[in-house]
């Protein structure tokens, strides 16, 4: 299987895209329906997400495992260090090697309940997700991604401080890092300048999801730990009860923020999907992503 860092580095922009494993059957047909009609624009890579404590760990491994088996797509798995014992983590990473996954994106990741909660590390586990992407490392050739945060972590007061954990993570042997959510392209700009000015060159994809209605605004909110800009919430305010209208703005907001990302040329845009393809087809098909595949 291709790693994600030679997908991401072909000489010209790509996209990836990042699904939830399924938790019941109609979850299932609706994951697959997303995969199939995001499989023929040949994104760079697909993830399949790790719940809080390994709470779908199960159900991230065999939706993985299939994708690597079923699909022309390159799977990447991610893994957290929630709640799991170091020799549980060598399990749940051999388990990946012998399905053919040689991608991973390796996550400290939230306290179970409440993502906002005090982090407490299992006694025989690991305190911090360079410790994580150290560990994958020792175990196999596995390309390792990171996450990375344009706020900061939620749990961490200082930007600089915040930058700082992340070059640790790449000293440890990331190859790459996934931006979470923001809303303005100038949000994730200075994040990678703040890498850069480090003397770190390794890649960075900025985390894109279509505003298309109030409930995935509310989510971006969760997720990215910003409030809403003025700019944005002067555009979709009046449109709230208009649901088409709303959409529409979104998927420009979206297009405008990704393209204003590629003109200043970062690699590629990581799509977060909650099991969806129209979306991003949309936002794709307007930036004129062309298949990465020749």
């Amino acid at each position: 299987m291709t790693t994600v860092l030679e997908r991401i580095r072909v000489g010209r922009p790509v996209f990836s895209v990042e699904f939830m494993p399924p938790r019941d059957e109609a979850d299932e047909r609706r994951l697959w329906h997303a995969i199939r009609e995001l499989e023929g624009l040949d994104p760079a890579f697909v993830s399949v997400t790790y719940g809080a404590g390994g709470s779908s760990r199960d159900r991230t491994i065999r939706t993985t495992g299939r994708v690597a088996r079923e699909t022309t797509l390159v799977s990447m798995a991610h893994l957290t260090a929630v709640d799991h014992t170091i020799a549980e983590l060598r399990n749940v990473i051999g388990w990946y090697a012998a399905l053919g996954i040689r991608n991973i994106l390796a996550l400290r990741g939230d306290p179970p309940g409440d993502p906002n909660g005090e982090w407490v590390a299992h006694p025989q586990g690991l305190m911090y997700a360079a410790e994580l992407v150290r560990l994958v490392r020792e175990l196999g050739d596995f390309c390792v991604g990171v996450a990375a945060f344009p706020y900061g972590h939620p749990r961490s007061d200082d930007v600089d401080v915040d930058t700082e954990n992340l070059i640790r993570k790449f000293d440890a042997g990331a190859d790459f890092a996934i931006a979470q959510l923001f809303f303005e392209p100038e949000d994730f700009l200075r994040l990678r300048d703040r890498v850069t000015a480090r003397g770190c060159e390794a890649p960075l994809l900025p985390g894109i999801m279509p505003i298309t209605t109030r409930k995935t605004l509310a989510k971006m909110v969760e997720l990215s730990g910003a409030p809403v800009p003025a700019r944005i919430a002067t555009l979709l305010d009046p449109l709230a009860d208009d649901p088409a209208a709303f959409r529409r703005a979104g998927i420009d907001l979206a297009t405008e923020v990704s393209e204003r990302l590629l003109a200043e040329g970062v690699p590629g845009l990581h799509f977060y999907t909650f099991n969806r393809s129209k979306a991003t087809k949309e936002v794709v098909g307007r930036l004129g992503l062309v298949p990465s595949r020749t």
